[in-house]
């Protein structure tokens, strides 16, 4: 069988994912990098670090799905966004270690970015959209935007028009910060849903949007305050409340502006079970796609299923 490797480190996930000529994936592996108790994050140096001493941990599974198959591509994620200025250096043990397994075995090496590699991972997993263009909201700790995607025909690139982002944290701080601020574990939001989903009441906090600028310093505020005063479990449910009415009043304006009625939502906040029943309870007029809570979180499927479509070996058309 002939196989693609999608490689991807970001800031808080080493991954590695094999793709197979018949489209299903054979190994996906990853190691969340470790966060010390009560932090709030990883300083790059700290996370590029990580990323050196997982890599030969996760290559080692990759030997057996080698054996009696064919390698014909890779795809890594080097930089966080299509703009020239973008950059972590996170990305680089993947990088490297991409491009040098692509010299040692003859094999072509295809570069994108995280968040293109969000986006893939999406279209693949969830099966959609079926058109190009399309809307995208990217929701993780270091990224809150939506976006207008469409698709290079000269190659499988993908051409991203910023339409809107947050004026001060991203969703996934949001969550994160409220999260730390509870007793939780950093990252927080599978530990902040599971609290929200024992909740029976939310509180009315107030959100923002304005002509594509969404904010969430308010919300985070407003809930820290009540931190010790209310149950963590309405104060959990209270925060994706928030971000769920904040993300209406965005998809709301964005159909002013164009026709497309189909949005695909990823990033790790995406996964949230509770902010994808609202907004389909909500939307009932948009054609949403959600990927896979696993490939919502950082995962290197979309790099990998990027080189498959870029090598010819897998046909999207």
């Amino acid at each position: 069988m002939r196989l693609v490797l999608g490689v991807d480190t970001s800031s808080y996930t080493t991954s590695l994912c094999l793709l197979g000529s018949d489209g299903n994936i054979l190994l996906d592996q990853r190691k969340i990098l470790e966060v010390a108790s009560g932090s709030r994050g990883l300083r790059q140096s700290e996370a590029l670090f990580q990323h050196v001493m997982n890599l030969p941990q996760l290559t080692s599974k990759l030997t057996p799905y080698l054996e009696g198959n064919e390698l014909v591509a890779i795809g890594v994620s080097i930089k966080p966004r299509p703009q020239d200025d973008s950059y972590l250096p996170v990305f680089l043990p993947g990088t490297g270690l991409a491009h040098s397994l692509g010299h040692v075995l003859g094999v072509p090496c295809y570069d994108l970015t995280h968040q293109e590699s969000h986006i893939w991972a999406g279209i693949a997993s969830a099966g959609g959209p079926s058109r190009f263009p399309f809307l995208a909201i990217h929701l993780s700790g270091g990224t809150t935007e939506l976006t207008l995607v469409d698709r290079d025909q000269s190659s499988w690139g993908l051409m991203i028009d910023l339409w809107g982002g947050t004026s001060d944290l991203h969703a996934g701080q949001f969550v994160d910060r409220l999260g730390v601020k509870l007793g939780l574990p950093f990252p927080a939001g599978a530990a902040l849903e599971r609290l929200a989903l024992d909740a029976h009441t939310s509180l009315p906090v107030s959100t923002y949007h304005r002509e594509g600028k969404v904010s969430f310093s308010g919300p985070l505020t407003a809930l820290e305050r009540l931190v010790g005063q209310k149950e963590p479990e309405v104060l959990a449910l209270s925060c994706f409340s928030a971000i769920s009415r904040t993300l209406i009043k965005w998809i709301s304006w964005a159909e002013s502006r164009t026709k497309c009625r189909q949005l695909l939502i990823v990033g790790g906040v995406a996964a949230n079970s509770l902010i994808r029943r609202e907004l389909e309870r909500t939307l009932p007029h948009w054609e949403l796609f959600f990927a896979e809570p696993r490939y919502s979180v950082d995962n290197a499927l979309g790099a990998a299923y990027f080189a498959a479509l870029a090598s010819g070996l897998l046909d999207r058309d």
